[in-house]
Order: structure tokens, then C-alpha cells, then sequence
């Protein structure tokens, strides 16, 4: 393709392969067995085309323009729209029916939005949000499904200034408010780039003809972006994807999904894992073959090793292939896409001896005597260094230090926030080692060392517990708690008596009598007591146990243990039992 931005290979496509099919959307909310409604390559070119001309009467290159709809065919529009008017996209959740929504007014606020992007189905909520604010004009909505763009428009001229920034993508808020990362058409294409080099080495380092895309991850996370929208354009893939909510009320549609296509390509964080191994009968898999599963990434949250046994094990009987599952490490400063094993063989996983972990040293110990992490391979593109992050010099091998990151795929930093960018994307080494770059650096604010070439990650520095004066990390303790428990859980640290004490709070069903739900209950944190103590030579100050769905969650599903701290500390959660 000679035309390297995504709208750009988009018409190529549409004039070499027009009616081939692009993207197919899964509706199972009209019936529970789905109904798909299809694009080919021309028509979804031609309604990119109407919604630029018509986005170019409303607002002008640089502008930002919010996309907030139900996940569907004219979200997919709507981001394209975008990117070819000269409008910085802004994809965003949709605002739930009678409760405000802060993220959203925070992103509207941050961004000055000049156009909404929506549908007609959720106008009206949305309009709620729309509204002036610092002194600039409330924006306008547009409703994508109610605009003919079926009809021909004149073309756009490519070449036109364009605003560097191709859109913003709102960092999730596990630790900070959310701020507008600024990604470039390059810093897409290149970790696509980076992508297929690194999960298709038996294929030349390109995806496979015939590849599809199965996804149900939003869009307006970086993963779902990328995997259902941005990615299947890049690399000529059939798309097919479902809403969150579809797979959350049957994880088996992933699965079939997955089996239906040839060559497919699917992600997900861990929790997702979980649930389709558990909640995926036999009979749901009835003459399915996921033989022609090509990869299953998962990222977004640390990859539980015994999460990926269990799922690889539920799903061998109908041919899904260890060796597919790809544990992947990333950021959205990053695009996406930072680190994976290359190999294609089943994932790597290396105990290290628990307290030397804790002090910061990886020794690696014998099977199952340790604690165990997953392998993320030997990065090359893009760049990984491990530095120490008070001194900002390179740490050696088996130290635990900060991932920096450097490559073509690290974004142009934070939107209006000048401070946060330098410090974050314009990190140097100090004295940097032979054949690495003094800088600049992406700061990933996350730990990890190297051991035997390739890369491990153990955790986020902000999350990180001190107990007794040692290091511990929360993931591993959640791990831990979450074998027993099957539901989610947060680690935490609360002072009490100028001391630092570890709490847990575990998310539990609830549907027993109020006898048997105490008699769980005490056996649950008999359990959970026992196991931290002999896996992490820690004391549990309290248990708290909690209803499903209680505690806070970022729009990727990770755990805001800052918020759930806050909450522990005002006496927020409601106990069971």
C-alpha cells in the first residue's frame, strides 16, 4: 500500500478489493444467536468519505471531535470520519442512562470538543453532556446513522496541512485522572508494524491471507482499537467483533466467534480468560474447531499464569493450540504494543524465589517453589531498557527496575499538558551503555527486569506495597487470593499504628443462605490467610469481603487499587457477612 495512514490504505483498499468484506458486526441483541450486518471495503470507504465532507462543515483540521456511541458499525465510521477530515478523534464510552458520568465530563472537558459524533439511540443522553464551558461554544452533534452517506461526496484533498496528532487516546485513570495520550498516523502504522513482525515470524512477519480479527474489546480502549478497527485496515483483515456486554453475558460467543473463521486473531485481558473458561459448556462448543485460532493475545492486565493453563486446558479438547496464546505487554503512551515471545511455541513461565523478589534481585528457583511469571520475550523493536528509577542509570540483569521504552510507536505525549509529557516521554539515561540512546525515553511506570534475555514485569511502581520495610507487589498477592476466591480482588496497604498493613478485598457471589454464606465466608479467609502467609511470608490485617461488581474498575477492567484504598479508608465498602 503507498499510502501509509489508515484512512489512506482504507481507499486502496476499497479500489483494489471493493467488495470484499471488511467488517462484520455481531448484534445479539436482536437475537441470541446474533444477526451480522456487513461493510465491504467501498461501501465503508464511501460512508468515510460523506461524514468527512459533512464533519468539514461543522468543524476545521485540528479540531477535536468526540466519538460517543453504542459499539457498532457507525462507531467505526465515525473514528474513520475523523481521521479523514483532519479531526482529532476523541473515542469515548457512552454515557449510561441516568447516571453522570465524570470521565466523560472530564475528557469533554479537557479536550474542548467542537463536534460530538453519535447515534440516534443515545442522542439524547449525550446531549446532556454537550454543553459550553471556559468560555467556548457548547459542540455540536452529529448523528452518524440519521446523515446520508451513502451518497457520493466530493473527496477531501490529502494534501492538506494535517494536525500531527491523528486522535487522543484517554488513558484509562487506574492511577490519575485521564489524560488525551496524542498518537500520530506513524506511531500506528509503526506498531502495527511491530506487531505483525512479532506474532507472525512463521509467516514472514506478516499476518497470513485470509486473516480475521475477532473481537468484542471497545473501542475506546487501545486494544479494542487496535485489534477490531485500526489493525484488520492495515493488514487487509476481516473484522468481526460484538459489543462487551455480549461476551459478558455469554463468554462462549467469543469462542465461536473464533472457531466460525479461518486464521483468526483475537486479544483480551486476563479477567476474560477466566470467564470463558469458566462459563463455556461443551455443548456451547458442539462441532466447533478452534483449530484455526492463529493467536490469542492477552494484555491490558498482568497475564495470570495458572489463568492461561486453565484456559488452554478447557479448550485443547477442541483443538486450540497452546502455542497460540501470546502473553503481551503494552501502554497506551506506547500506541499499544511493547513486548511478546516471539517463539511460537506454548508461553514461558520461570518461578523466582518470592523474598528475593521483594528486595528487588530475580532469582530464578525451582519449579513451583516460587513465584511464578510469565515471559514477555526479547524485545528489539521496539526498544527496552530496565533504569533504576531515582538514578536513571541502566540496571543489570535479574534487578527490577522502570521499563523505558523507545520506538517509533511512542506517542507525542499528553494532550495540554506540557510538564507531564516531558516528564513522562523525555526521560534520558544517565550514562547509558553501549549501543543504547541517551534519549528521549518513554517512562512506562511499570517494573519488570531482565532474565536470561527476556523480559519480565512484576508490577506498577505506584502500586507497590511496603510491609516491614519490604517490597511487595500487589499482582502477586492478588494471584494468589484470586485461585481461592475466582472472583476479583484488590491488595492494598493502609497505615494503622504508623505501620503499613496489608488488606484484601475480595469480590464474592452472595446467593447462599445467610448460615452458609458465614460458614464460606470464615472458610474463604481461613483460606486466603493461610495462603499469603506461606506464599509471601505476609500477616493479612483484614479481609474484606464485597459484592460482585463493587470494587472500582478502570474502562479496561484493571482494578483502581488507589480508589479502593480511598474507599477502605472511609469505610465505603459494604461487608458481606
Amino acid at each position: 500500500m503507498s499510502d501509509a495512514s489508515v484512512t489512506g490504505v482504507l481507499r486502496e483498499r476499497a479500489s483494489l478489493q471493493p467488495d470484499d468484506t471488511a467488517f462484520t458486526f455481531v448484534d445479539y441483541d436482536q437475537e441470541w444467536g446474533g444477526v451480522p450486518h456487513a461493510l465491504s471495503w467501498s461501501q465503508l470507504n464511501r460512508r468515510v468519505q460523506s461524514l468527512a465532507h459533512e464533519l468539514r462543515q461543522h468543524a476545521a483540521p485540528g479540531d477535536r471531535a468526540v466519538i460517543t456511541a453504542p459499539q457498532g458499525l457507525d462507531y467505526v465510521v465515525a473514528f474513520l470520519g475523523s481521521l479523514q477530515a483532519g479531526v482529532i478523534g476523541v473515542p469515548l464510552s457512552t454515557p449510561m442512562v441516568g447516571v453522570h458520568d465524570e470521565r466523560i465530563t472530564a475528557v469533554l472537558r479537557d479536550a474542548s470538543p467542537t463536534v460530538i459524533l453519535t447515534t440516534t439511540a443515545v442522542a439524547g443522553t449525550v446531549g446532556e453532556y454537550a454543553v459550553a464551558q471556559d468560555g467556548q461554544p457548547a459542540p455540536s452533534i452529529l448523528e452518524v446513522d440519521s446523515l446520508d452517506l451513502d451518497s457520493r461526496r466530493k473527496r477531501i484533498n490529502d494534501r492538506e496541512p494535517r494536525p500531527a496528532t491523528a486522535y487522543l487516546q484517554y488513558t484509562s485513570g487506574s492511577t490519575r485522572t485521564p489524560a488525551g495520550v496524542m498518537v500520530s498516523n506513524r506511531n500506528l502504522t509503526a506498531n502495527f508494524e511491530q506487531v505483525t513482525a512479532d506474532f507472525f515470524p512463521d509467516f514472514g512477519k506478516v499476518s497470513p491471507p485470509n486473516t480475521t480479527a475477532v473481537s468484542w474489546l471497545p473501542f475506546y480502549h487501545d486494544m479494542g482499537l487496535m485489534l477490531g478497527l485500526c489493525a484488520p485496515i492495515l493488514g487487509g483483515w476481516h473484522s468481526v467483533f460484538t459489543t462487551p456486554a455480549s461476551f459478558l453475558v455469554r463468554p462462549a460467543r467469543w469462542m465461536q466467534l473464533l472457531a466460525d473463521k479461518p486464521h483468526t486473531v483475537t486479544a483480551a485481558p486476563n479477567f476474560a480468560f477466566e470467564l470463558a473458561a469458566g462459563r463455556t459448556s461443551d455443548d456451547d462448543m458442539a462441532g466447533k474447531d478452534l483449530g484455526g485460532v492463529l493467536r490469542v493475545l492477552s494484555g491490558s492486565e498482568r497475564v495470570h499464569v495458572a489463568t492461561l493453563r486453565r484456559f488452554a486446558s478447557r479448550f485443547a479438547k477442541f483443538n486450540l493450540k497452546e502455542e497460540s496464546l501470546k502473553p503481551s505487554y503494552g501502554l497506551a503512551e506506547a500506541t499499544l504494543y511493547v513486548a511478546t515471545r516471539r517463539q511460537v511455541e506454548p508461553p514461558n513461565v520461570v518461578e523466582f524465589e518470592p523474598e528475593k523478589l521483594s528486595a528487588g534481585h530475580a532469582k530464578r528457583c525451582g519449579t513451583e517453589s516460587g513465584t511464578p511469571l510469565v515471559s514477555y520475550g526479547a524485545p528489539e523493536s521496539p526498544v527496552v531498557r530496565i533504569v533504576d528509577p531515582q538514578s536513571k542509570m541502566e540496571c543489570p540483569a535479574e534487578m527490577v527496575g522502570e521499563i523505558w521504552v523507545q520506538g517509533e510507536n511512542v506517542c507525542l505525549g499528553y494532550w495540554n499538558r506540557p510538564q507531564p509529557t516531558e516528564d513522562t516521554f523525555g526521560a534520558s539515561i544517565v550514562d547509558p551503555s553501549a549501543g543504547t540512546p541517551e534519549g528521549p525515553w518513554l517512562r512506562t511506570g511499570d517494573l519488570g527486569f531482565i532474565s536470561e534475555g527476556e523480559l519480565f514485569i512484576v508490577g506498577r511502581i505506584k502500586d507497590i506495597l511496603i510491609v516491614r520495610g519490604l517490597n511487595h507487589y500487589p499482582d502477586d498477592i492478588e494471584a494468589t487470593v484470586q485461585e481461592i476466591s475466582g472472583g476479583r480482588t484488590a491488595a492494598i496497604a493502609v497505615e494503622e499504628e504508623s505501620a503499613e498493613q496489608l488488606v484484601v478485598l475480595v469480590e464474592v457471589k452472595n446467593r447462599a443462605s445467610q448460615e452458609e454464606a458465614r460458614e464460606r465466608l470464615a472458610a474463604l479467609k481461613r483460606e486466603v490467610t493461610s495462603a499469603i502467609s506461606n506464599a509471601h511470608g505476609l500477616s493479612v490485617a483484614d479481609i474484606v469481603a464485597v459484592p460482585r461488581g463493587a470494587l472500582p474498575i478502570t474502562t479496561s477492567g484493571k482494578i483502581r487499587r488507589a480508589s479502593c484504598a480511598e474507599m477502605y479508608r472511609n469505610n465505603q465498602f459494604s461487608r458481606l457477612g
